[in-house]
């Protein structure tokens, strides 16, 4: 390719709203999913965001993120020290963001962009619906235990103050 066909051809890649996004989102709609997209609020702004779940999903072009061992991810030819070092920074980012969120509390959700094609699509999809139920879950048990955590606090300072009180009172009196 000449710069100018390659100029064309990187610059008609999207940050947002691409193929395998659209695919995967489409079929998480479709098994009752619901989701907000590219969330600003959160690091990296996750392409899929399940809140109802707390899980994130982010989907990855392997050329882009180095998707190692996979046939779609080989450096170029040509500019192999910049392209390189793009990628490992691009997984060194990715990394951090993985890390932000999941102190955030949220489950991140890594599918490659092999992944959706159409021999593994249906085994993707399910297993990333799994994945999304089994997150969903823990996030729940977590959200009741907390839940009881605070009740048993709160009975714990209404007993305390009661004792508190009757022992005011008794010394009042005495």
């Amino acid at each position: 390719m000449t710069p100018e066909q390659r100029f064309k051809c990187m610059s008609h890649n999207r940050a947002k709203n691409t193929g395998p996004e659209l695919k995967l989102r489409r079929a998480l709609w479709r098994l009752g999913f619901r989701y907000r997209i590219n969330e600003r609020h959160l690091p990296g702004k996750p392409d899929i965001v399940l809140p109802k779940y707390r899980t994130v999903i982010f989907i990855h072009g392997c050329f882009w993120h180095g998707h190692e061992g996979c046939k779609y991810y080989t450096v170029p030819r040509t500019n192999t020290e910049f392209w390189t070092a793009k990628v490992a920074r691009n997984q060194e980012r990715d990394q951090e963001v993985w890390r932000q969120l999941e102190a955030k509390g949220w489950s991140v959700i890594i599918v490659w962009e092999c992944e959706l094609k159409k021999h593994r699509f249906e085994d993707t999809v399910n297993s990333v619906a799994a994945e999304i139920v089994r997150n969903g879950e823990a996030y729940h048990y977590i959200q009741t235990a907390r839940k009881k955590a605070r009740a048993l606090y709160r009975e714990e300072q209404k007993s305390r103050k009661e004792r508190e009180a009757a022992l005011k009172a008794e010394l009042r009196k005495g």
